[in-house]
């Protein structure tokens, strides 16, 4: 099956900044789109797990999605998450999504009521016949608790618009698998893995690290796609303790306080999210300065 690739390279999980009384700052999100794209981001991705989609209600979760359209103006994809772990809502979701102007849909898996691999299977067939848009496994089971196995990726690949997939459960024989027994993009959904999935055929990053460090996350890519491996190899290692610093605590607290102390003024994750320790956030600060980054 032939397939269009949403995009190359390095999109960025974008946070959601909030005012200092919890609601959400969409100046602030505008110039972080701004920059993001100053800095050769590939793809925005809106309202996913970085972006706090779980704690956004209905309107600002749209809201979100609706400025970051408007925002991008066709530059670089933008990529909307209306995942959900109730089908019908996540078919609402992802229509409005469309009806928005999205250029694609990222879907986690079915989180809390997990499902069988039967039921993912359902359930995303359900999502991909009710809307024309390409759409994006997201595939996090430490955050869902439930794994995409890679037959289950491969019958999912037979629906015309379900054309990739974000892997983010850390296990390259599966990948393998996957990439070597159906045509469908995957994107690594770990920073400190970018390389590895490249390496599988990756087409690149659904990327925390990309809110930070955007140019550098998107050189780690082009590097491997101009064929200088070495480049982008080396890259990925440099990087690599400022990626592992970001999961310090829950994502996305330390990539928050990352770009609070780099003056973007983010405010605070919503509850049940809560600010991490003094001693993170003296780490978080001593890397930031270390990379330049910090403020």
């Amino acid at each position: 099956m032939s397939q269009k690739t949403i995009f190359t390279g390095a999109g960025v999980a974008i946070v959601t900044p909030m005012n200092p009384d919890g609601s959400v700052n969409y100046d602030v999100f505008r110039e972080m789109i701004e920059d993001q794209i100053k800095n050769g981001t590939d793809a925005i991705i809106a309202c996913g797990t970085t972006g706090e989609s779980s704690t956004l209600d209905n309107d600002e979760h749209l809201n979100v999605i609706k400025v970051a359209i408007e925002q991008t103006a066709g530059r670089v994809p933008v990529i909307a998450g209306t995942g959900s772990n109730d089908t019908a809502y996540c078919i609402q979701l992802s229509k409005e999504a469309e009806a928005l102007g999205a250029d694609a849909l990222l879907l986690v898996t079915p989180y809390y009521n997990k499902t069988s691999q039967r039921g993912l299977i359902a359930h995303y067939t359900a999502v991909a016949n009710a809307v024309s848009l390409p759409i994006i496994l997201y595939n996090v089971p430490s955050r869902t608790g439930v794994d995409i196995k890679p037959a289950t990726v491969v019958e999912l690949s037979k629906v015309p618009n379900i054309v990739a997939l974000k892997q983010a459960n850390g296990d390259f024989s599966a990948t393998a698998q996957i990439a070597a027994e159906c045509d469908i993009d995957i994107y690594s959904g770990n920073d400190d893995q970018i390389v590895p999935i490249l390496s599988l055929g990756g087409k690149g990053v659904i990327s925390v690290l990309s809110n930070v460090a955007p140019r550098q996350t998107h050189d780690i890519c082009q590097k491997w796609f101009d064929g200088d491996v070495a480049g982008s190899l080396a890259l990925q290692l440099e990087y690599l303790e400022l990626a592992n610093m970001l999961f310090c605590d829950v994502n996305p607290i330390p990539v928050k306080e990352a770009m609070n102390m780099m003056g973007w003024n983010v405010g605070e994750c919503r509850l049940p999210l809560y600010s991490t320790s003094d001693e993170n956030k003296a780490k978080l600060a001593a890397t930031l300065q270390k990379y330049g980054l910090k403020k």
